[in-house]
C-alpha cells in the first residue's frame, strides 16, 4: 500500500491527527487486518508523551458538547457519539453532560475521553461519574486505554466498509 493509499484510507482515524497516522504509516505495519493495523496505530499513541499527549488529548471533543451540536465534529465521532444518542438528548441530559464535561476539564485539563459506541447515555454518565474520582494520572491512563478502543472500532469500520 502506497502512503498516498494509506494516508486515504486511514487517515482520519487518529482524530484530527493526520499526522499521527502517517507516523503509522512510516513504521510499515502489518495492514493483513484490523487487528493487526491496531498494533501500528497504538504503538505510535503510546509514544505521545507528556505535553504532546495533553495537546493530542485536548484535540477530542466534550461528548454531547456544543461542537456535536453544531456538527462541528469528525464523521467518525459524530457516528460513534449517534449511537449512543448524544446527538438527540433530552434538555436536562444535554444540561447535565454539559457540566461533568466542564467539571471533568477542570479536574483533569482534558476532555472525557470514552468509547461510546453502543453504549448508552446512562452508561457513559456512569463513567463520567465514576471516572472523577480518579487521579490526574489515573485518567490520562485510562483516556489512552479508551482512544485504543476507538482506534480498533474505527479500524474495523474501515476493513469493513
Amino acid at each position: 500500500m502506497t502512503r498516498e493509499d494509506f494516508l486515504a484510507r486511514f487517515g482520519s482515524v487518529f482524530e484530527n491527527r493526520p499526522d499521527l497516522v502517517a507516523a503509522v504509516w512510516a513504521l510499515r505495519p502489518d495492514t493483513s487486518s484490523a487487528e493487526a493495523l491496531h498494533a501500528g496505530f497504538v504503538a505510535v499513541l503510546r509514544g505521545v508523551q507528556g505535553e504532546a499527549l495533553t495537546e493530542f488529548l485536548n484535540g477530542h471533543p466534550d461528548l454531547a458538547g456544543r461542537l456535536l451540536e453544531r456538527g462541528e465534529v469528525t464523521a467518525d465521532s459524530a457516528k460513534e457519539q449517534g449511537s449512543a444518542g448524544l446527538d438527540a438528548l433530552d434538555a436536562a441530559a444535554r444540561a447535565r453532560f454539559l457540566a461533568l464535561n466542564e467539571a471533568y476539564r477542570a479536574r483533569f485539563g482534558i476532555p472525557f475521553i470514552m468509547a461510546v459506541r453502543d453504549r448508552s447515555a446512562a452508561e457513559i454518565l456512569a463513567g463520567f461519574e465514576a471516572r472523577l474520582g480518579n487521579t490526574p494520572e489515573q485518567e490520562r491512563a485510562e483516556a489512552v486505554r479508551q482512544i485504543e478502543r476507538i482506534l480498533l472500532l474505527r479500524l474495523r469500520d474501515r476493513y469493513a466498509g
